[in-house]
């Protein structure tokens, strides 16, 4: 394996193949307003995208919307039971059809009344009856790809892209070892941080936890950090620990129950992540969207039994929105702060031969993937 070859600036140093021996990217992947827009086609374009829970459209006539860097979707199910993704966008003049999430019995553009189905036909274009030559089947809603994976709702812009159950191979297995209950989660709430910082500067510091110690002193309590561990695979990675410390800890309390070790998260290329936390069944998935080459915008999705949550379950996620957030947020937007110093450009990965919790090689591959996808556009420039 060697590194992916990119266009080198005099200061660079080598970004290696082998985690133990490379420095981190330069800080111009983080700052650069061309980098951010060529990520635009080469990763978010080409890539699987969460979009939402299939509890969201359980039943026809329900849909939800999504966006994906600058592209806005919708997906919604059709009268036949069946999911279907669209472009959020009016065949007739570019009007955006549908915000949020909701139910109806016809999609109709509030500009002029153009009306379509959950299929994404065209039913009804006001006084195109006069107009001749004119074909409704010529009109129909710009589709793209949708999957159900695991109960969370995934697009793709991209008409040929590899399923992505296929791309993720064994994530789903890991997913019910440790979530046996996964199929009977429901939506129950969502929140939303704004970030002055570049999304891969969130990617990297959710896949180490070489900063849990002197950053997230209650994560630290709540979880045997012995037995935390951290496994890449080709587009993806896990970081799980065996079993809590204790079921009183200072981030929440809870009793034994259906997820009853310390903790599991996953990275899924290229900006989502899904949490699971001791105690009553639950999930979250973490999405980091960006908004321009140094803000974010993250979305915590939560997902409880049949959509309720319980005492345990809201100490849980306050813990999350109200300590472990701010904790992660504030260190972000310090080192995107950094990344724009004189004396910063590059930093050396800490990847030790245990590759134990403090090791950083998740973050040397998910870097790795970032450079794979930008390196041929950066090399011919």
């Amino acid at each position: 394996m060697t590194a992916p070859q990119l266009s080198r600036q005099p200061d660079d140093l080598p970004f290696d193949a082998d985690p133990k021996k490379s420095f981190t990217l330069p800080a111009r992947f983080y700052t650069d307003p061309s980098i951010f827009k060529q990520e635009r086609k080469a990763i978010f374009f080409r890539t699987w995208h969460y979009a939402g829970h299939v509890s969201q459209v359980a039943e026809p006539g329900m849909y939800l919307t999504t966006r994906i860097h600058d592209q806005n979707l919708f997906v919604t199910r059709a009268k036949d039971g069946c999911l279907h993704g669209f472009f959020n966008v009016c065949a007739h003049r570019g009007h955006e059809l549908l915000t949020g999430t909701g139910k109806k019995n016809i999609i109709t553009c509030p500009y002029h009344a153009w009306a379509y189905d959950f299929d994404g036909r065209l039913v009804r274009a006001r006084n195109s009856e006069n107009v001749a030559g004119f074909n409704k089947c010529d009109f129909s809603l710009k589709p793209v790809q949708v999957e159900v994976f695991c109960g969370l709702v995934l697009v793709n812009l991209d008409p040929n892209a590899v399923p992505f159950s296929q791309q993720m191979a064994s994530l789903e297995d890991e997913i019910r070892q440790y979530l046996p209950r996964v199929d009977d989660l429901a939506f129950a709430q969502r929140d939303t941080y704004q970030v002055e910082a570049n999304w891969k500067v969130l990617v990297d510091n959710f896949l180490e936890c070489y900063h849990c110690a002197p950053a997230h002193k209650d994560f630290v309590d709540l979880v045997d950090m012995n037995s935390y561990r951290t496994i890449t695979h080709k587009r993806y990675s896990s970081q799980c620990a065996a079993a809590p410390r204790t079921n009183k800890s200072n981030a929440f309390e809870f009793e034994p129950g259906d997820v009853d070790f310390g903790y599991a998260g996953f990275f899924v290329w290229p900006n989502f992540t899904i949490w699971i936390y001791p105690g009553e069944p639950n999930l979250s998935v973490l999405q980091m969207n960006p908004d321009q080459p140094e803000t974010c915008i993250e979305y915590q999705d939560w997902f409880t039994l049949n959509g309720q949550v319980t005492k345990q379950l809201q100490d849980a996620i306050d813990y999350q929105k109200d300590v472990l957030q701010p904790e992660d947020i504030g260190l972000c937007e310090s080192v995107q702060r950094g990344l724009n110093s004189l004396g910063y450009n590059q930093g050396r990965f800490i990847v030790d031969e245990g590759m134990t919790e403090l090791s950083e090689h998740a973050v040397h591959h998910f870097q790795t993937m970032v450079a794979e996808a930008l390196s041929a556009k950066l090399e011919s420039e």
